[in-house]
């Protein structure tokens, strides 16, 4: 299915403004915010977290897929995609990040 299909199927999150997410040492180590070029990963991300609790490993692959073609291209492309390079290195790594949402006021 084509990234933009699956976005259709994934729950909103227009009651977000953002999320942080959380490493094991407590930092926020980044922020996805919603709004235009980073609201298709908001809600990528938002799924993972009710699916799985946080983006641990398992939920990461779960991301390469929903991201569709686009985990292809940042495959190829490193830095194209940083919100899917954290799930590629998320897997690697074998570490997991917890979410922190902003709720949109």
């Amino acid at each position: 299915m084509a990234f933009a299909d699956t976005l259709k199927t994934l729950p909103g999150v227009s009651h977000l403004a953002a999320m942080n997410l959380v490493d094991a040492a407590d930092a926020v180590v980044a922020t996805i915010e919603n709004k235009p070029g980073q609201a298709g990963s908001l809600a990528v991300y938002n799924h993972l977290a009710q699916l799985y609790g946080a983006i641990t490993p398992e939920a990461a692959k779960k991301g390469l897929e929903l991201y569709g073609e686009h985990s292809e291209d940042a495959r190829l492309n490193p830095g194209k995609h940083p919100n899917i390079d954290r799930l590629i290195g998320l897997i690697e790594r074998g570490e997991s990040l917890r979410v922190k949402q902003v709720f949109a006021v």
